[in-house]
């Protein structure tokens, strides 16, 4: 009986209550000889048929699906599985008395105190149970058997309700007999995956992109045609302690940004003026003719209340720092939030990347307005590989990051950031840590226009250093809303006479979460990409106008691991002249994750 027992783990909790209950009896009836009474042996009756019910239904399929489930499962064993004693059904609050196991869970509550429930007064009764649900069932019927023993309490049952005992275990043995040898065939192919699975430490992680888009609107249009491109992103997430995180990932891609041009169709995203007006997240990290490279080698692991992260190649500031715009970012450049590197997060995020170090420390947990808050530091350098002259780590270009971050209850987040940054000659201000090796797969940046990107004079490229302020903050007024925004200031000094310059940047986005369907996502986001007013750059570029940007987007959940995105771009003024034609790009991007 005892082997049968264990064996039944995972069945329902009802199951489990009925065998606790043929096992608890049996144990206790060699010390009864007193009459019970008959309602009490015709609720032992009453169990039988439906325990017999519970077990057909609950027994595992020897279908492949339902056992990978039951891999899954117990993979998940012990998270949030707290539990308590209850003295009575009346304490669960999934139990009504119309449920038709009320009465045997009554018996097993308060007659035999063998059922312990969660913390949050719910019994679970239609779920299979853990071993460790099963453990604190198990202790509960021992205890309470020991209890009988020690108080020589042996008035419960007579050898009448011990016959009849015998009698349904007799019924169920055919029944228990099957599920035992489910039960050892599921836990002998786990044992097999567990053997033969890649590692017990890391996990693959993986998304693909494919992408139908096209430029329209004047000069623009007539240099472009539709294309459909790709990026592929492979990541080996490992963990040592549980707590900590490793990241590994791979990326190729084909996607190449839209060409932008004139009324005099002189183009304008050249990297020599490096205007990357409406560049969509996807072609960041490609490399043009998917070959494979590893683009993110970092690790995250907490040290007491501060959370640590340390980037050996590919680290950005969004890996670490709160960019408070939900919905529209979705990690690095993923493919699951807005079109667009500019509406997915604020550009001052883009200032540096590569490899260096970054902390994350709460100083506040509550008592006052702003609760939690916490202080976000960070330093990137994007050739920091490189023992050459004006490189390496500290002597090259980089990034300083300090934010300030603040909570206003569960509905308004607050972010104040400042950004200090040492720009190498032949650089861009908004590269997002490629520095001198073109590694973001956009030359000249990933953001904004030729005015606010480019570094130096008309005449030469030179280095420069920046200081950049912006603020940002995220509102949920719903579950079904969701507002964000930023605003951010870039004042740049230069080496050469005429190389300071200021740069500006703004936006803001509504997202509708759900909308039309459970995952879905309506978005919106408008606002002006980077841009410098009154600057001249190479070509004679010295517009002073601010570039709209608006976008649009409906994120369609197909499934849990396929979406669909269909939108549309507008750009007024690229380029930050009022005079040039405006540009339309629409998308139909579809992304896989697993």
């Amino acid at each position: 009986m005892s082997h049968i027992l264990w064996k039944s783990l995972v069945v329902s909790p009802a199951v489990l209550g009925a065998t606790l209950l043929v096992s608890a009896s049996a144990m206790a009836a060699p010390n009864t000889t007193k009459e019970v009474s008959a309602a009490d042996k015709q609720a032992a009756v009453e169990i039988a048929p439906k325990a017999a019910e519970i077990i057909a239904q609950a027994a595992p399929s020897s279908d492949d699906a339902k056992v990978l489930d039951q891999v899954n499962r117990y993979s998940k064993e012990g998270s949030s599985n707290s539990q308590a004693q209850v003295t009575s059904v009346s304490q669960f609050s999934d139990v009504q008395p119309t449920d038709w196991a009320f009465q045997a869970l009554q018996s097993l509550v308060e007659r035999y105190g063998c059922i312990a429930g969660y913390p949050n007064g719910t019994y679970r009764g239609n779920r299979a149970l853990t071993r460790y649900e099963f453990a604190a069932g198990l202790n509960a019927c021992l205890d309470r058997v020991n209890e009988l023993i020690a108080t020589a309490t042996a008035d419960l049952v007579t050898k009448q309700d011990l016959a009849t005992l015998q009698r349904l275990q007799e019924e169920f043995s055919a029944e228990l007999a099957t599920l035992r040898g489910r039960v050892d065939s599921l836990e002998a192919r786990t044992a097999e995956l567990e053997a033969n699975q890649f590692s017990t430490t890391t996990k693959l992680v993986g998304e693909a992109i494919f992408a139908v888009s096209d430029a329209f609107g004047g000069r623009t249009g007539d240099a472009n045609n539709t294309v459909f491109q790709d990026r592929v992103r492979l990541a080996l997430e490992t963990s040592f302690t549980g707590r900590d995180k490793l990241t590994t990932r791979l990326a190729a891609g084909n996607a190449s940004a839209f060409s932008l041009r004139d009324q005099a169709n002189t183009i304008l995203n050249t990297p020599l003026n490096g205007t990357r007006e409406g560049t969509q997240t996807y072609q960041v990290g490609s490399t043009g003719n998917n070959g494979v490279r590893i683009d993110r080698l970092t690790y995250e692991a907490p040290i007491g209340p501060a959370q640590v992260y340390l980037a050996a190649s590919g680290g950005r500031h969004d890996h670490y720092a709160a960019v408070n715009n939900p919905y529209f970012h979705d990690g690095d450049d993923g493919g699951n939030g807005a079109l667009t590197t500019f509406a997915s997060e604020s550009p001052i995020y883009r200032i540096g990347g590569g490899a260096g170090i970054a902390v994350n420390l709460p100083f506040s947990s509550g008592g006052s307005i702003f609760k939690p808050s916490s202080i976000t530091l960070g330093y990137l350098a994007s050739d920091a590989n490189n023992p050459g002259n004006n490189t390496g780590l500290f002597n090259g270009s980089y990034a300083a990051l300090g934010q300030l971050n603040f909570a206003v209850g569960d509905r308004l987040a607050l972010a104040a950031t400042y950004v200090h940054g040492y720009h190498a000659a032949g650089t861009a201000l908004f590269d997002s840590g490629a520095g001198l090796n073109g590694n973001n797969g956009l030359t000249g940046g990933v953001v904004g226009t030729g005015q606010a990107n480019y570094l130096g004079n008309t005449l030469v490229q030179t280095a420069a250093n920046s200081n950049s302020y912006g603020v940002s903050a995220a509102f949920r007024p719903s579950n079904n809303l969701s507002l964000s925004g930023f605003v951010t200031y870039h004042d740049v000094n230069g080496v050469g006479a005429g190389d300071d310059f200021e740069a500006w940047s703004y936006g803001g986005g509504i997202a509708l979460p759900d909308f039309g369907k459970r995952g879905n996502v309506l978005g919106i986001f408008a606002g002006a990409e980077p841009y410098a007013r009154n600057r001249v750059t190479p070509g004679g570029y010295s517009g002073g106008n601010a570039p709209i940007h608006v976008e649009g987007f409906y994120k369609y959940r197909v499934s849990d691991n396929i979406s669909v995105t269909p939108g549309v771009i507008w750009l007024r003024a690229p380029g930050q002249n009022n005079a040039e034609e405006n540009a339309f790009i629409g998308t139909l991007r579809t992304t896989f994750t697993f």
